[in-house]
């Protein structure tokens, strides 16, 4: 992984030195890294914080790392201007791309597979006796947020093919905003089952959560990786020392509070799979 990186890097370093003889662009004083809220404020300040330090050094200018309080926040601040580089997860990027013109530079790769993509899950509390999707009707469900991928569209999705409507297979459903608050709420027994996703899951291990606190009812099949996406406007320059430096980026202990292996190249092609879900989505609810 580092010798690929390497490679890729100093391609990059050599498009910048191209780039800089034809005219450097100029780049603003600051820029602002926005980041979806998977977890709670000060656990992606924790999990974030090194990353956004890491760029600032590697670009040479300010970098503010913002937080808001749903998925949709950050795509809005990207439309008007208001966030200039973020990490979404693939559904909010596909929006983000429509609705902000953001562009895709890097995939996450998952710190257990190696795979640049996750999986979707569903969980129940440990001991409660809910161990099949069947044990789960008429009981109470969260899904995270609508721009949610794993948390909302995928298994969205899976009910459909399988004929079911949440609002009248459970009990209750609500939308917890957040991957972290849904897993909370399953563990406080709040809920009785929840989407979430495998890399979510194992940034909260051992600190919020074990695993052995859950059952986990369903995978989903392989998700394309969250990307780190900017403006479509920012200079092209930056938009490579941006890139360059999210696959430079091998702090091991910043990577450990990710809970991933870092980032690779990535385009808006990749996430192409995830449009054809939303597509399929819509189908499968007007067949209803």
């Amino acid at each position: 992984m580092k010798i690929v990186k390497k490679l890729v890097v100093g391609a990059l370093a050599l498009t910048l030195g191209v780039t800089s003889m034809l005219g450097q662009e100029k780049w603003p004083e600051k820029i602002v890294f926005g980041v979806i809220p998977v977890a709670g404020s000060t656990s992606m300040k924790e999990n974030f914080g090194p990353l956004a330090d890491y760029l600032e050094k590697s670009l040479g200018i300010k970098v503010e790392l913002k937080l808001a309080g749903d998925y949709t926040g950050i795509i809005t601040g990207m439309q008007h201007k208001h966030i200039d580089v973020a990490y979404f997860g693939p559904k909010s990027y596909v929006e983000a791309a429509k609705r902000a013109d953001a562009e895709a530079l890097v995939v996450e790769v998952d710190g257990e597979s190696g795979l640049p993509g996750y999986n979707g899950i569903i969980i129940t509390k440990k001991g409660s006796g809910l161990k099949t999707l069947e044990d789960i009707k008429g009981k109470t469900w969260a899904f995270t947020s609508s721009q949610s991928t794993s948390g909302t569209l995928v298994p969205t999705v899976m009910f459909s093919k399988k004929g079911i409507n949440p609002t009248e297979y459970f009990s209750k459903v609500l939308y917890s905003g957040g991957h972290e608050a849904s897993i909370l709420a399953v563990k406080a027994g709040k809920v009785d089952a929840a989407s979430t996703n495998n890399l979510d899951f194992n940034r909260g291990l051992g600190k919020n959560w074990e695993k052995e606190d859950f059952n986990v009812l369903w995978t989903s099949d392989l998700i394309p990786g969250a990307p780190m996406a900017a403006r479509k406007d920012l200079p092209t320059s930056l938009k490579m020392a941006l890139k360059g430096a999210f696959i430079s980026y091998d702090d091991p202990e910043g990577l450990k509070r990710l809970k991933n292996r870092g980032f690779i190249k990535g385009d808006d092609s990749v996430y192409n799979p995830v449009r054809d879900l939303m597509k399929l989505k819509e189908e499968l609810k007007n067949k209803q």
